[in-house]
């Protein structure tokens, strides 16, 4: 089971990752966001921050389905991220070394082409 610092751990250790403050974790790279904590809302409540569920972004919206379908015990959506490739993850549910590749593919999606090579540069 991974947790909040998990991903912490892991989004830090790549390359020009910064870590936006915020009462969950939030980070980005080339000023893109690629994995923050889920901001839940809930009608006539103020948004709560949850630290168990990240929000992950992925590839395209054929991505997004094959994870939701796939594996719907640990991926779900939300009407307000319809048509973005966005997914939350239920970070209980998910092995830390499954949490590294999917924090490393958001990574991956985000990071611009001048920054991407970075990745492989530091893995050899």
């Amino acid at each position: 089971m991974a947790d909040a610092e998990d991903v912490r751990r892991l989004a830090l250790a790549l390359p020009h990752v910064v870590e936006i403050d915020s009462d969950g974790f939030d980070f980005r790279v080339g000023g893109k966001g690629f994995v923050w904590s889920y901001p839940e809302r809930r009608p006539g409540k103020p948004r709560v921050i949850r630290t168990d569920i990240a929000v992950l972004y992925v590839g395209d919206e054929a991505e997004k389905q094959a994870l939701l379908l796939g594996e719907p015990e640990r991926f779900f959506t939300t009407p307000a991220y319809d048509g973005m490739p966005l997914v939350m993850l239920w970070l209980g549910e998910v092995d830390v070394d499954r949490l590294e590749e999917l924090v490393t593919d958001a990574w991956r999606m985000r990071a611009p082409d001048a920054l991407a090579g970075d990745l492989d540069d530091a893995a050899e």
